[in-house]
């Protein structure tokens, strides 16, 4: 079984292509063609569905290397990986209700991330968005989601909203899927942020999107929750999301390399890379980058080996994901420093990622939702 597909020719290609999405702030229109050709979005559909079978840790590592060459790109393919992470999960677990999304995947279909809502911190375990029953089983959806990766190449959309209506007493945060062709939403087109261009992470407004019966996926309390489905968007959501910013502290500490071996001091008339305050730096953002690939490829790997954790996922998982964003801003921060002035300029791809990888504090679980996770996890609920 294979366990890599993206090529270091596509790579190199992809890498090329960043810089000019980021200054046009526009989508990544070719990179999603090219990998969609290559079969890089149906790498988690298993075999006996008729994909290449890579594990989550396999495409963590992938979202990694893609992520050096165009962090944007990575971050928004994330979102339709989640979904078929969410899936394989599942499947792997003997739930073959949401196989027609593996499938769906497998023949070309793109899906997206329809969760975010601005003021929402309960992220999974609340919605402001309406979720209304239709008369066959089927619903609509009324609300603003913020966030929206891969806006421009969707199409399909996975959603969650509220239905406080069918049972007042009783109300249910529904899950389900959307399509594109059938529209009930406009995406805004207010994607102009400092970093992460490409991504083109838009407002969706929904406006009656509707999803039938059968793309309607769970209905569940709002709260807490157990329910594999929850269990399979948080653990993908975080370690892939981990594995994006961990590619770009890996391409970082290698730009910081080659520039502090290049670059020569007047006053020594050495390489930089022989200044002990350099190598200091350098070393230093090496020994912290070091400890995040073995923990996202344990908790990963132990996803993969059907592994049951219950509850201690969540302190697992979001723990990996502040740890990776924030050593990956550390490490960005002091490859900047090592290499000096030029890295100031928008034509730097230093300056480049130190704007790309702010992104990772706004994702959930943000800092302090992990440590409310982890404080829970220790001592009980708050009174």
């Amino acid at each position: 079984m294979p366990t890599r597909i993206l090529d270091e020719e596509l790579l190199h290609t992809i890498r090329g292509r960043a810089a000019i999405h980021d200054r046009a702030n526009d989508f990544f229109d070719d990179d999603l063609a090219d990998l969609k050709a290559a079969g890089y979005l149906a790498a988690l559909v298993p075999t006996d569905l008729g994909g290449p079978g890579l594990g989550l840790a396999d495409v963590a590592r992938e979202q990694g290397r893609l992520a050096g060459a165009a962090p944007a790109t990575a971050l928004a393919i994330n979102m339709h990986h989640v979904w078929t992470g969410v899936a394989r999960f599942l499947h792997d677990r003997g739930d073959a209700s949401m196989d027609w999304l593996l499938e769906e995947a497998r023949d070309g279909e793109v899906f997206g991330f329809g969760y975010s809502e601005a003021g929402n911190d309960l992220v999974l375990l609340g919605s402001r968005t309406q979720a209304k029953p239709d008369a066959d089983g089927g619903y609509t959806f009324h609300g603003r989601k913020i966030f929206t990766s891969n806006s421009p190449g969707w199409t399909r959309l996975g959603v969650m909203g509220l239905d406080d209506t069918t049972d007042p007493d009783n109300p249910v945060i529904v899950h389900a899927f959307v399509t594109r062709d059938d529209g009930g939403f406009e995406i805004l087109d207010d994607w102009d942020t400092i970093g992460m261009r490409a991504s083109q992470s838009r407002t969706t407004v929904l406006d009656g999107a509707s999803a039938p019966a059968d793309r309607v996926m769970r209905k569940i309390a709002p709260g807490p929750s157990l329910d594999p489905y929850v269990l399979g968007i948080f653990t993908s959501f975080e370690l892939l999301l981990a594995s994006v910013y961990a590619g770009i502290a890996d391409r970082a500490l290698e730009l910081a390399v080659e520039t502090v071996q290049k670059r020569t001091s007047m006053k020594t008339g050495k390489a930089y890379s022989q200044d002990p305050d350099i190598r200091w730096r350098i070393a230093s953002a090496a020994l912290a980058q070091d400890g995040i690939w073995p923990q996202l490829e344990q908790a990963a790997g132990a996803i993969d080996a059907g592994e049951n954790l219950g509850a201690a996922w969540f302190r697992q998982t979001a723990g990996i994901k502040v740890r990776a964003t924030e050593t990956a801003r550390y490490v960005v921060d002091e490859a900047i420093r090592c290499s000096g002035g030029s890295t100031y300029f928008n034509r730097s791809e230093l300056g480049r990622l130190y704007r790309d990888v702010l992104a990772g504090i706004f994702h959930p679980s943000d800092d302090e939702s992990a440590h409310s996770t982890v404080a829970q996890s220790l001592l009980g609920p708050l009174e």
